[in-house]
Order: C-alpha cells, then sequence, then structure tokens
C-alpha cells in the first residue's frame, strides 16, 4: 500500500469518526475513536507510543504523537479553529524524531473535517 492509499483510507476513518461523533468535542474522544475505527478497518493503530529523543547520543526526553499507524504514519487529533503553523511545525518533529515520513494532522473542531497531509524531508534527517 502506497503513503497515499494509507493516508486516504486513514482520512476515510476521520470522516466515520467525525460523522459518528460530530463536531466540537476536545480531542481525546476523536483520539480515542479513531483508534477504535483504525483497528475496525485492518491497521494496526498505536495510541500514544513514545519515541525517544537524543541529544548527544543520551536520551534527554520523548515525543508522544497521538496514534502510530502501521508503524508508518503520525496522526494528531485536534480540536481547533483552524490548523497552523505550530501544529505543522509540531509534526514535522514528531516525523523527524520518529523516523516516519508521513503524517495528517485531523481537526474535527468544525462542522467540516480538516486535514493536512505533512510529509517529512529527507535532508539531514
Amino acid at each position: 500500500m502506497t503513503f497515499d492509499d494509507i493516508a486516504y483510507q486513514v482520512v476515510g476513518c476521520a470522516m466515520r469518526v467525525h460523522n459518528a461523533l460530530g463536531p466540537g468535542l476536545r480531542e481525546k474522544p476523536y483520539e480515542n475513536a479513531m483508534v477504535i475505527e483504525l483497528e475496525r478497518s485492518g491497521f494496526k493503530a498505536e495510541p500514544q507510543r513514545a519515541y525517544p529523543i537524543f541529544y548527544l547520543e543520551r536520551a534527554v526526553g520523548e515525543c508522544i504523537p497521538d496514534i502510530t499507524v502501521n508503524r508508518e504514519l503520525l496522526v494528531d487529533a485536534k480540536s481547533l479553529d483552524t490548523i497552523g503553523e505550530n501544529e505543522q511545525a509540531q509534526m514535522l518533529n514528531y516525523l523527524r524524531i520518529s523516523r516516519i515520513e508521513l503524517g495528517l494532522i485531523i481537526n474535527f473542531r468544525n462542522p467540516k473535517l480538516e486535514w493536512q497531509r505533512v510529509v517529512r524531508s529527507r535532508v539531514g534527517n
């Protein structure tokens, strides 16, 4: 399956969750429902998987994206007015640290589901 296929199917899962729960809840119910819907759709969904952050070859902390899908895509569930630069920067950091190439920021807050695809650049990573 290509990255585009996986992203398309994950967005489909998000649409089903959004249609069922409606807009405007806090992030956590959407994240939990996404895990259920992803697993129901045949994906391996790992909520809150920790990725270590290293400095000078020593672990100094960890980043924890909302959901890791098939160990090849990260999902960050949001409930915001709109996806902005801060969310994009956070996802780029998640991708760099996890060494995963593709992430989806999915915003459930509004009546129309919003999502943004973020791809990690391989240069310098």
